[in-house]
């Protein structure tokens, strides 16, 4: 399709005129004040040309731009855009953002997935895990769902990523850690305030880094002895929680109630609308940073000599101690917040209050046993 820039001194405009269809189109692209020459409109023009010019079937990158622009990807989860922001901006885009769609097909992107593993987005000699090449197959995978939906593709087509396979995608590749009472407690006395109460909490509840940032003082009812999980801080940004299973209000055992209330004397904030670990640094405003906990569990689990220690390795801890206790599946189903059955395993039926108390005051024991 042929273009040009006309100008109208009449109206003082600049116009994009091409013809289609054996019509002469026109429209009209800015004034002399916004585009005093031609160099600036042809520049000005360029983005109507482009999409013009546009395929019936989309570059991956336009593609890309348009799925990031749908309402349903704005209500996703802070880090589950973080995540895709990531996969895209890395590794999509760069290999594939000047290729049509059509060009994803299953045997080029298994082969381009395959050599993946053994390349990071520098090209450093670093492998990607096969859980990480699972997730950029999910994501083309939605892209051509999306195209689909956008009439780009037809819908009744196969989409080719349901023949890309992952070699070793549900082997795990590395053992969680889950720590002794014994490591438990030369890994907490090697802590200072606040992360020492911070990792009690994330043991003796199973909660995870970003639902323990999370919490404020008004979570903790302390006439009734119930804590309410009902948000999560990643990188600094609340939001909800993923899952329905998540939300829950949790019983606190007697023996824990002092540990909060200890860390409320000494905290500079101690309103009930204050986060329970604010950040001095931050006036307040918000919480200790998860960077800060990561590096301080770090180099604790080094001086402690119990080997790494990430800030998850607490909700393993508690885990496994719920299963040195004896506690039964059902009741880890309901203290893990699984929202999967599958998750922990195979469970149906109700727990009753009494057992998950039970069970949680035996692993608050553990955690404050000196």
């Amino acid at each position: 399709m042929k273009y040009c820039i006309v100008h109208s001194k009449k109206r003082g405009t600049w116009h994009l005129r091409w013809w289609e269809n054996g019509r002469r189109q026109s429209k009209q692209i800015g004034d002399v004040r916004q585009l005093p020459t031609l160099e600036a409109a042809k520049k000005a023009a360029a983005p109507h040309i482009r999409l013009l010019d546009k395929p019936t079937v989309p570059f991956v990158k336009d593609l890309v731009e348009e799925f990031k622009a749908q309402k349903e990807y704005e209500e996703l989860h802070f880090s589950t855009r973080r995540g895709y922001e990531s996969w895209f901006t890395n590794h999509i885009i760069p290999k594939w953002g000047e290729s049509l769609l059509t060009d994803l097909k299953a045997r080029p992107v298994k082969l381009w997935l395959q050599g993946l593993e053994g390349q990071t987005p520098k090209g450093e000699p670093k492998s990607l895990t096969p859980k990480s090449l699972v997730h950029i197959k999910a994501l083309i995978g939605q892209l051509w769902d999306f195209a689909a939906l956008c009439e780009y593709v037809s819908a009744s087509d196969r989409n080719p990523m349901e023949l890309v396979t992952i070699k070793g995608a549900s082997k795990r590749q590395r053992i969680p850690a889950s720590l002794t009472e014994d490591q438990f407690q030369k890994f907490a006395g090697e802590l200072a305030e606040p992360v020492r109460t911070i990792a009690l909490v994330c043991v003796s509840f199973g909660l995870r880094i970003s639902e323990c940032l999370g919490l404020k003082w008004s979570d903790v009812d302390w006439i009734n002895g119930r804590l309410s999980v009902s948000r999560g801080i990643v990188r600094q940004h609340t939001g909800d929680l993923k899952t329905e299973g998540s939300r829950r209000t949790m019983g606190v055992n007697p023996e824990f109630l002092p540990v909060f209330a200890e860390w409320r004397k000494k905290s500079q904030f101690t309103e009930d609308q204050d986060w329970v670990f604010a950040s001095p640094v931050k006036l307040g405003r918000l919480p200790v940073s998860y960077p800060y906990v990561l590096q301080s569990f770090q180099a604790a689990a080094l001086r402690a000599g119990i080997g790494p220690v990430s800030t998850h390795s607490m909700r393993h801890t508690f885990r496994s101690w719920l299963d040195a206790c004896g506690t039964s599946i059902a009741v880890q189903q309901k203290m893990m917040r699984h929202a999967d059955i599958r998750t922990t395993m195979n469970t149906y039926g109700n727990v009753v209050t009494n057992e998950m108390d039970v069970a949680h005051s035996k692993v608050v024991q553990m955690a404050l046993r000196a």
